[in-house]
This record gives structure tokens, sequence and C-alpha cells, in this order.
């Protein structure tokens, strides 16, 4: 199998995020299937080769597959590699560009996959969700496990968790932050806002009965999608009773009722007393045993490592195609399908 290159502007200050850490994840996995390199673009680092030294030094098209996912430096870069064999790893979607004829998309959510199969309905789609952590199926203190210690060992999944709901800072809407946190916290609950840097993610949501997470506005004012959502995911994982705003990829997953259920439910007050119940009795509204299971099993590793290799199959005979003169089927402009469909109504209301 030919080399998989995964470009990142950069792996340290600045650029690590939430998809950083995923787009390294998901080149740690594909290594177990082929060759792999973490390539840098717009920052020089010792431990990462650099697109500009590795294009001047190999003339394409070259033998590596080039995977590029970072939204907005997605047109530049696959002008750069033009005639090279290229594939988009695509998380968020909105950002208004267009793809070349032939290019392959690897979406990491339905939601994702849609877009491009409405915008690029003629290029190789896959869909190859982001994996969950090994740490978060092994550890994560959800009823029906074994091993179901919370914090230290003092306490089981059934037991009371130290914190009655969990928010992270990041992403969260100001209604949450500003008005559903100090109701909860009025009501008499314990309310805990994770800002700052967590040694160990899967030990603090453990900790809590209640995770809320709430990112429509977040992403509605950058004009771009949640592309998965992991982070509600993970807290099912160790058994939260999630309440979560339903945008983009988190409709994916979050059957509302079965898995999680939905935050900003019409009033404030509905909220309160839907929260503080929950917290109160958490049985009774965390996620369908049976539905979460087959969730978290599709989202291992090994799961996703079965995926990304028929799709890297799917790339190889893809580009053999393309190398051996093959044309890139094309998709009709909006502008002409427009004008097809009212000519079409013209003819038909002249008949």
């Amino acid at each position: 199998m030919r080399p998989i290159r995964f470009l990142v502007p950069g792996t340290t200050g600045k650029f690590r995020c939430g998809g950083l850490l995923v787009e390294l994840q998901t080149a740690r996995l594909v290594s177990r299937i082929a060759p792999v390199e973490v390539v840098t673009y717009r920052q020089r680092e010792p431990d990462h080769p650099y697109l500009d030294d590795l294009l001047s030094a190999e003339v394409s098209p070259g033998e590596a597959l080039w995977i590029v996912s970072w939204g907005f430096d997605v047109p530049k870069l696959l002008r750069r590699l033009k005639g090279r064999p290229t594939a988009y790893h695509a998380h968020s979607s909105g950002y208004g560009f267009d793809l070349p004829p032939g290019v392959p998309v690897l979406a990491v959510s339905r939601n994702t996959l849609g877009y491009w199969g409405n915008r690029a309905p003629r290029n190789p789609l896959f869909l190859v969700p982001n994996a969950l952590e090994p740490q978060w199926l092994e550890r994560g203190a959800r009823p029906g496990r074994a091993e179901t210690v919370v914090s230290a060992g003092t306490a089981n999944a059934g037991a009371r968790r130290p914190i009655d709901v969990l928010v992270q800072q990041r992403k969260s809407s100001s209604y949450v932050l500003k008005q559903l946190v100090p109701a909860l916290r009025a009501r008499g609950l314990r309310v805990e806002v994770q800002s700052g840097w967590v040694d160990d993610l899967v030990d603090l949501f453990n900790s809590a009965t209640v995770y809320l997470y709430d990112s429509a506005d977040y992403w509605r004012g950058r004009g771009v999608s949640e592309g998965f959502g992991l982070p509600p995911i993970e807290a099912l994982a160790c058994g939260c009773v999630v309440f979560s705003s339903l945008n983009h990829a988190l409709a994916d997953l979050l059957d509302p009722g079965r898995l999680g259920h939905q935050i900003g439910c019409g009033t404030l007050e509905a909220d309160v007393e839907r929260i503080a119940t929950a917290v109160a009795e958490p049985e009774g509204w965390r996620a369908d045993p049976e539905v979460l299971s087959a969730v978290l099993a599709a989202s291992a590793e090994d799961a996703l490592l079965m995926r990304w290799s028929l799709a890297v199959q799917s790339l190889e005979e893809s580009w053999r195609h393309l190398a051996d003169g093959s044309a890139a089927l094309r998709v009709a402009p909006v502008w002409q399908l427009r004008l097809r469909a009212l000519v079409a109504r013209l003819w038909r209301s002249a008949r």
C-alpha cells in the first residue's frame, strides 16, 4: 500500500485544537495499515517533514497519497498538490469552496457526507467517523461495565457523583454560561464549568452526573458546522446524562430521548426542571444501553480501522483509473441545472 501523508499546518502552539488531535489520532490509526507521515506546511518542526521540502524533492505524481483536512486551507493545498494522489478528510462543512473533479472526500459524519454528496456528487465519497480514544471505552464508568470506578476507586456508577452538572466553557453558548448555569446553581445543584487544562478528562467526566453541550451558537457564528461532536459521545461513554444541541453532526448520533436530550428546549424553566430531575434520578435519563453499546462499538478504533482500510483500497483503485487517463466525472454547475429546470417548466406550461 502506498505511503499516506497527513497534512497539518503544525502540531504545536496555536495549532493545537480538537481538530488537530483528531487528525493526529487518525494518522496513528491509519499507520496500522500503511506507512504514515505527518507533514506540516505552515510551521517547520524538527519531528515532521515540511511540505515545501517534499514537493521540491519529489517529481509529481510521486508515490504518496496526500490527505488534506484544514478547511480554510484546502483549496490552496489542492492546487499545490495537483497531479498527485490526494483526498480531502472532511471534518466541518460550510467553507464554501468546491472540489476539483475526482478528489475523494473522507467524511467524518453523515452530516458532512450529505453536504458533499450534494455539492460534489460525482466525487468518490466515503464515511470514516472519528474514533474514540481507547481510554473512554476502557475507563468510562457507564452502567453495565464491570469496572465502574468513578474517582480514585471510591465510588461506582450507581453512587452519587461529586459533580451534578459539568459544562466545558469552550464552544458553550451564552445561554448555557450566563442563564442556565446560574439558574442551576440557584436550584442548589453542584455545577462545574471546566475552562483550563485537565490532566485526566475521563476522570472528570466519570465524576459528573449530567453533561451539557451546546455548540449551535458557536458554529453558527463561524459559518461552518460541528464536524463530529466527540465530547457528548465521550460523556455517554462515562455514564453521563447528556443534554446537547442537535446541530449538524450531533444529529447523526444523539437520537433525542434515546441517547441524549435536547438543550434549550423551549424555555429556561423547562431546561432547569429537566436537568434537575436527571440529576436526582439519572437512571431514567441515561442512554438506552443497547443503542449506546452499538454507538460505542462503531466508534472503537478497530471498527474505524476497517473503514479506513476499505476506503484506502478504493482510493488506490480510483487513482489508478485517473493515472491511466480516465476522465474524472464532473457535476453540472448550479446555474445550468436551474436553467434546465426553468426551461422544463416553461415547456410544460406552453403545452
